[in-house]
């Protein structure tokens, strides 16, 4: 009964994943997010904007790619389709260490292959931008990229996107709806550079060091400048690379109060800026 029920689920699983093709040499895997045709995959999947995407059926369609974002390594494509099967969203904060997942994807141009593994962490991984990710243990190949992570219940907690020390790394699912929930018409702009550096004094804390500042824009209003150390916004301390894009684009156009510290002082400033909206995006 228990073999029944985890093949009902990785089926399902299958059915909502696609092979995206991006020219003979570039190939990946997506997943189906709503039956009305968006997709989601991987940037570096793509390459140009003629994009092929094929259903588990071999059914074909050209794909519009909707928007991408190069540093979460994220994409979104439409195809013109209904009644996919989508996916099922999870949450990637709730995963533990032990806990059961499975990739799907297309390795080697193979279709709907299944992989199953256990989660070993999820958080920032040394050497790597200080973001998070989902660590486990699941075999990826070639074409694995873009694909889904799911939890036992077949519920989506990450996109597949590479291969570190011999372990799988995905973009958790909350990254994913991060991505999805910004603004289409532009990027929030604070006008900053910024590096993350890990907070020595603060475990599982990072702060963003500014390194420039545009002339004109919010950050220059509020008065910020090069050296100060951002280390949370809305009351909120930040914890991964994510976290000041995140609260940018959660406020594009609207105030923001920014926290940050100044010089050697360990003093926590506040700083409420108006956000703008540019349709060039800056770190």
């Amino acid at each position: 009964m228990l073999g029944d029920a985890f093949g009902e689920v990785t089926e399902r699983l299958r059915r909502s994943t696609v092979q995206v093709l991006a020219g003979p040499a570039n190939r990946g895997s997506g997943i189906v997010w709503r039956e009305d045709g968006q997709i989601l995959t991987n940037a570096h999947v793509l390459h140009g904007n003629r994009v092929q995407v094929e259903l588990w059926n071999g059914r074909q369609f050209t794909a519009r790619v909707l928007r991408t974002d190069r540093r979460r390594d994220l994409a979104s494509l439409q195809v013109d389709a209904d009644g996919l099967a989508s996916a099922v969203p999870g949450n990637s904060d709730a995963l533990r260490p032990g806990e059961l997942v499975i990739a799907v994807g297309s390795p080697y141009g193979f279709i709907g292959a299944v992989s199953t593994g256990v989660v070993h962490s999820v958080g920032a991984l040394a050497g790597l931008a200080a973001r998070r990710w989902v660590v486990s243990d699941v075999r990826l190949a070639p074409g694995n990229s873009g694909g889904p992570l799911a939890n036992a219940q077949g519920r989506l907690v990450g996109l597949n996107t590479m291969i570190a020390g011999g372990l799988a790394l995905a973009i958790p699912s909350r990254s994913v709806e991060h991505f999805l929930a910004r603004p289409a018409g532009g990027e929030a702009f604070l006008g900053v550079t910024a590096r993350p550096v890990a907070l020595s004094r603060n475990a599982g804390r990072i702060g963003f060091l500014i390194l420039e500042i545009a002339p004109g824009s919010p950050a220059a209003r509020a008065s910020l400048l090069p050296g100060d150390l951002l280390v949370g916004a809305s009351g909120r301390p930040f914890r991964s690379a994510d976290d000041l894009e995140n609260a940018l684009h959660s406020s594009p156009g609207e105030p923001l109060e920014i926290e940050f510290r100044r010089g050697d002082n360990d003093q926590i400033r506040k700083v409420v800026t108006q956000v703008a909206v540019d349709a060039v995006r800056a770190a």
